[in-house]
């Protein structure tokens, strides 16, 4: 995975992602809900429609005696779901196969312990067409966070 620190706008550490990364994440020292506040502004902005916003940390939290588990593994957990049907028709015209990655996800979290330090990212996408919608995915994340 690559990651990168950021502490108000500055980059403290980058490393560059391999051909083995599968996601992309950026660590910044900011509130959990300035950081959705801003991801929810730059998805609509771009005027694109939030489909769905799925609370994993809520259902791990909530499910882990269920399945045997005591360990609180976020804060605040979430993936927000969303499609371009620009680009999305763009890349499937490309590739019908492309639909299998569609809609797009961008998931924002907070560990125990590190409040006001707040992980965004989304999956890195495979050569090719869907390198696009990477790229969409970047700008989405860095307008998120103030970048």
């Amino acid at each position: 995975m690559k990651s990168v620190l950021l502490a108000a706008g500055l980059v403290l550490t980058a490393s560059v992602a391999s051909a083995g990364d599968t996601a992309v994440s950026y660590t910044v020292l900011q509130d959990y809900d300035d950081v959705t506040f801003g991801l929810e502004s730059a998805i609509t902005d771009k005027g694109l429609i939030i489909d769905a916003v799925n609370h994993v940390g809520d259902m791990l939290e909530r499910t882990k005696a269920d399945v045997g588990s005591d360990v609180t593994i976020f804060t605040r957990a979430e993936v927000y779901n969303f499609c371009s049907a620009t680009v999305s028709r763009k890349v499937m015209e490309e590739d019908p196969m492309n639909l299998q990655f569609c809609p797009y996800g961008i998931f924002v979290m907070e560990k125990p312990g590190q409040e006001g330090t707040t992980t965004i990212g989304y999956r890195v996408m495979p050569e090719g067409p869907m390198k696009e919608v990477e790229a969409l995915l970047e700008e989405i994340v860095r307008e998120a966070i103030g970048e």
